[in-house]
């Protein structure tokens, strides 16, 4: 990249959360950076999805961060556009969790139903937070219904409601709306405020984030998003068809703790900045380093996840590489200790310990496997590869 490119995008980036610089200051290899950008283009051109964005940070600074494409099919995406997370989210409704174990109205070894008692019913008194975050509670297929998304009363009935599919512990399987569903209604029992405005005012705005993360939507800011779409039922090559429900007002404004949050690649990069740098961001203390080293350590070890039909050795929010053979989204070659999540079908984001190098790419199409789960290898590993 020229120096004047590079002058631009620092000058874009002066008034962010993390302060801008070069990629090669920061000990990137450009010609790798290069090939990323060719990768994404190429999906682009093949319309694998309309559009992306992508940001690189190392050591507290931002390296890179890049808008391709189209924000909604006729609609050039920009560095103001706001992404669907899809399971991002679950990271971010994480983080609340880990503030109440912060700020000593939490245990991680609490039973769920100490906090919410009719959630015992069903044979579900026994499940703790740790297993809930980590996907073991044993309710995996268990969602909520959009009435739910307005009326919390009805969202907390709707939890405790849940019915068993297997003995809460005994296995690991993807909860992929059902655990935060619940983590969202114990928040909201604790402290007395909605989940979304506590992991507003805890978490995001004392990162700076205030305007490039979003869980609930304010109408004010529909303009900004990302229309979310899906290849096309016919097969045709690069037709896209919209999502119904993921791109109304309704669901902007939910923000689901399991999936509807809606950010900026660079937002998604400095968060998880914040989390390689043991819980601080620009002189804002939101962790402590022990809280941070345990939620993303493994609490799972190897234990087949049968939801995703690997092992995903899972943190209390994120997951990590480990040593195994296959892992999802955080790139093959990534060191074992790299943590992060991922988006149905759409994004990843992820950092790693060793290089304290955080990224964030984040697209504007479901697309399924095993197309999907391919490219977030190459994408990772492209990225790992650029760290000198």
């Amino acid at each position: 990249m020229n120096d004047l490119a590079s002058a631009s995008r620092i000058a874009q980036t002066a008034a962010f959360a993390l302060p801008a610089a070069t990629p090669t200051a920061l000990g990137f290899y450009e010609p790798a950076l290069a090939k990323l950008r060719a990768l994404i283009q190429s999906h682009i051109a093949e319309g694998r999805y309309p559009g992306a964005q992508i940001a690189l940070a190392r050591h507290g600074q931002l390296a890179l961060f890049e808008t391709f494409g189209d924000a909604a099919i006729g609609r050039t995406a920009n560095a103001d556009t706001l992404w669907l997370l899809f399971s991002n989210t679950k990271v971010l409704s994480a983080s609340s969790i880990w503030a109440l174990v912060e700020d000593g109205k939490l245990s991680f070894f609490d039973r769920v139903a100490e906090h919410l008692p009719e959630f015992a019913q069903h044979g579900k008194g026994d499940i703790t937070i740790a297993q809930l975050i980590s996907h073991r509670a044993g309710f995996p297929s268990a969602d909520c219904t959009p009435a739910a998304w307005t009326d919390h009363q009805e969202m907390r009935r709707q939890v405790c409601d849940f019915k068993l599919e297997w003995a809460p512990g005994t296995r690991l399987q993807y909860h992929g709306r059902s655990a935060f569903w619940v983590a969202a209604a114990v928040v909201e029992e604790i402290t007395g405020v909605d989940y979304r405005d506590f992991l507003r005012q805890r978490v995001i705005e004392p990162l700076g984030l205030g305007r490039e993360l979003y869980v609930g939507m304010p109408d004010t800011e529909h303009a900004r998003a990302a229309a979310i779409y899906e290849p096309d039922a016919s097969g045709t090559k690069g037709a896209q068809q919209l999502l119904k429900q993921e791109n109304t007002p309704e669901a902007r404004r939910a923000g689901t703790p399991s999936g509807g949050g809606y950010a900026t690649a660079r937002a998604m990069a400095a968060f998880y900045q914040m989390l390689l740098n043991g819980g601080r961001l620009n002189g804002q203390r939101i962790f402590s380093k022990r809280l941070i080293e345990f939620v993303t350590r493994n609490h799972t070890g190897d234990m087949h996840d049968y939801g995703m039909d690997m092992p995903m050795h899972r943190g209390l929010g994120v997951h990590t590489r480990g040593d195994t053979v296959r892992i999802r989204g955080l790139g093959g070659i990534a060191s074992p200790r790299t943590f992060g999540h991922g988006g149905v079908g759409s994004s990843y984001c992820w950092g790693d310990p060793d290089s304290g190098v955080s990224f964030a790419y984040i697209t504007n199409s479901r697309v399924p496997d095993p197309w999907h789960s391919r490219r977030l290898d190459l994408v990772a590993n492209i990225v790992h590869s650029a760290i000198d």
